[in-house]
């Protein structure tokens, strides 16, 4: 888990999962380029990081943009030479309603975002490591690609869309020692699951959080920097022959179907 001398592009990086992943990429030596749309948040992390001894860089970009996409490439490149690690993870959740309901702008914005935006993160980030030789790309998917799931029809879509483009990208660039995998996180501490949350119990959105938690085997929610392990593990050497898949983080609720809960109760 050594990074010396690598480079880590996080887009997405002023979210929880973004901002834990660049702090965890800062403390295994890796210099950090954090990208977000939020400008105040993106650079927040990259702040952080420096204020605790790394060095990172804050680039604003819109991941729906091809022109956004290739600055954040050129400019990592202007600063550092050349991307080890890209974590292809900016994303948004949407809307919660039901599918006959479901607004077709929101749609529109949730694809652009979660699965073009990914599309154009590989489209300008594996020229680079293909020249390279080398590098290692993680794409955030969920465990709602694996699955279905009442009022989300746009983010399902777009994450099981988000396996699909990674199976297909490690393919094309296995051969040329590059390597492409995905994460599917389940519930996560972050601001995303709040919004979720009070989106399906407006008045009662803990017991939504209660009722989550208690679906997996380990009774809660992932920390955003369990979900950083995971990406790092992913982009370091330990995983050298991992490539084309997916990896679940959720605490064992896709594994087991809800018999731990039941076996609890």
């Amino acid at each position: 888990m050594d990074f010396s001398g690598k480079v880590a592009v996080i887009t997405g990086g002023g979210g929880g999962i973004g901002r834990a992943t660049a702090l965890a990429f800062a403390a295994h030596a890796a210099k950090v380029v954090v990208v977000d749309s939020n400008a105040a948040d993106g650079q927040t992390s990259a702040d952080i990081v420096t204020e605790r001894g790394g060095d990172a860089r804050f680039v604003p970009a819109d991941v729906t943009k091809s022109a956004d996409v290739q600055r954040y490439v050129r400019e990592t490149l202007a600063a550092f030479g050349r991307i080890d690690c890209f974590f292809n993870n900016a994303g948004i959740e949407g809307r919660v309603a039901p599918t006959q309901e479901y607004d077709e702008v929101v749609f529109d914005a949730v694809i652009a975002v979660n699965l073009k935006g990914v599309f154009l993160g590989m489209r300008h980030v594996l020229p680079v490591m293909l020249r390279q030789g080398s590098g290692t790309i993680v794409n955030t998917a969920s465990v709602a690609g694996l699955f279905g799931g009442p009022g989300m029809a746009a983010y399902v879509a777009s994450k099981h869309g988000v396996i699909g483009l990674t199976k297909v990208a490690s393919s094309d660039v296995a051969w040329q020692g590059v390597r492409v995998n995905a994460i599917c996180p389940g519930p996560v501490e972050t601001r995303m699951m709040r919004s979720l949350e009070a989106q399906r119990s407006p008045n009662d959105p803990g017991s939504v959080h209660a009722m989550m938690s208690a679906s997996a085997p380990d009774g809660r929610y992932a920390l955003p920097e369990e979900i950083a392990n995971t990406v790092l593990y992913l982009c370091s050497d330990l995983s050298g022959h991992v490539t084309g898949t997916h990896v679940v983080v959720d605490g064992g609720r896709a594994g087991s179907g809800g018999a731990a809960v039941r076996m609890r109760e």
